[in-house]
């Protein structure tokens, strides 16, 4: 199963939402570890380290970071990009279906977007 790091600026009504309709469904915030306000290559080291994919709304720098990891041939478990203005409820079932079929090596090195 693919276990989720949600960065700090990640929509709580999704990790709510996530959370209410699988209550096993393994997703942290950056909050809960103590990397609030850490910068975003800290982040994505930390998430490599602990084999998280990292959810982000962060699409102007964060990506900037990620692909330099990529770049530098540093392991990194994968980015899911989501607008701030895609729906709630779609990014709930993106986020639900991802976790039932994927594995977390599909996501390696990657950065994908939401909404599927």
């Amino acid at each position: 199963m693919i276990a989720f790091l949600a960065d700090e600026d990640f929509n709580n009504r999704i990790v709510r939402g996530l959370l209410r309709r699988q209550p096993d469904i393994d997703i942290v915030r950056v909050q809960d570890i103590e990397l609030a306000g850490a910068p975003d290559a800290a982040i994505l080291e930390w998430a490599a380290q602990n084999g998280r994919v990292l959810l982000t709304h962060d699409v102007s720098t964060l990506t900037h970071f990620a692909q330099e990891r990529m770049r530098a041939g540093e392991r990194m478990a994968g980015v899911i990009e989501v607008p701030q203005s895609a729906p709630i409820g779609q990014i709930i079932e993106d986020l639900l279906l991802i976790a039932a079929i994927s594995t977390p090596e599909e996501y390696e090195d990657r950065i994908d977007y939401l909404p599927l």
